[in-house]
């Protein structure tokens, strides 16, 4: 008979493959909205119906559970300015300035897919989080996947600028540090309150520099350039990312890292690029070589070592 800290487990990974598998679609509807908005007006347009909506639904479900809203403590107010800058903030910051320092998507990509083998390292040494042997060994099989599923059949791999390289490492860095807060977050606060909090904060130092690089002309201007078709289509997407990857992905997300550790949950983005690539396969029409299944077969082998 399971347990009930069996049966704990096994909804953190339901929820954290249910995350992955949300994420795995955001790089294409990102895509598609890119090919409308400016990228601090998609942010924007993106973060600020979540957190209006992770609002809505905590003041709606006050008893405690998952969706409740709790009032934050001023003590606390550091951890969440902490996580709040380091993601989405500046990891979407950096990852920005790293796909353009770095003309290979294909390595930019691969590089922005390592949080799994940093996560390990930050947790051991700033939560003292237990990592076994099998950890290390299903992790490296996992990132040996992501690189084979990346870069075979891939032709260009020119690196471009030398600082794409650290700006990749340290976007990732900052998701690492981000899931760690989340880890260090006090019990008493649900998940959406972390995430709402978080995205709050988010907010608060997207706004600004959206004024100053795109600003409020970035939207008044789109009736008159943008094809209908093509805006709905947009439209469509960036509903996408706000209420399944900006909520209800982040909400899983933290409720299972608090249950299995940063270790663990971060391994899971292994799998994100493995479902991407076989989205692409099953509605747009992309050839998965052999190299490619492959890597998505390491990829879920090491998982489940790990």
């Amino acid at each position: 008979m399971p347990t009930s800290r069996d049966r704990t487990q096994y909804v953190a990974v339901i929820a954290l493959i249910l995350s992955m598998v949300i994420w795995s679609v955001s790089g294409i509807a990102i895509k598609h909205a890119l090919a409308v908005f400016p990228p601090f007006t998609m942010i924007v347009l993106r973060f600020v119906p979540s957190v209006l909506l992770m609002f809505i639904i905590g003041m709606v479900r006050r008893k405690h559970s998952l969706f409740c809203l709790q009032k934050m403590d001023l003590k606390d107010l550091p951890l969440f300015l902490i996580a709040g800058f380091c993601q989405p903030f500046l990891y979407y910051m950096l990852e920005t300035f790293a796909f353009d320092a770095l003309n290979s998507p294909t390595i930019a990509e691969t590089l922005l897919s390592t949080s799994p083998l940093l996560s390990p390292i930050f947790a051991a040494v700033i939560l003292r989080e237990r990592v076994t042997k099998y950890n290390i060994i299903g992790i490296l099989i996992s990132t040996t996947g992501v690189f084979t599923l990346s870069l075979v059949g891939n032709k260009d791999f020119s690196i471009g600028s030398f600082w794409g390289v650290p700006l990749a490492f340290a976007a990732v860095s900052a998701a690492v540090v981000d899931s760690i807060m989340m880890r260090k977050a006090p019990v008493k606060y649900s998940s959406l309150s972390f995430v709402f909090y978080t995205q709050l904060i988010s907010l608060c130092f997207f706004i600004p520099v959206w004024f100053v690089k795109e600003g409020p002309e970035a939207i008044y201007q789109l009736p008159f350039t943008i094809h209908d078709t093509e805006l709905q289509m947009a439209l469509g997407c960036i509903a996408y990312l706000t209420i399944f990857a900006s909520v209800i992905a982040f909400i899983l997300f933290c409720y299972a890292l608090r249950q299995v550790g940063v270790t663990q949950a971060n391994a899971f983005n292994n799998i994100r690029p493995a479902f991407t690539a076989l989205w692409m396969f099953l509605f747009f029409d992309e050839i998965l070589p052999l190299g490619k299944w492959i890597g998505m077969i390491l990829i879920i082998f090491g998982l489940f070592v790990c």
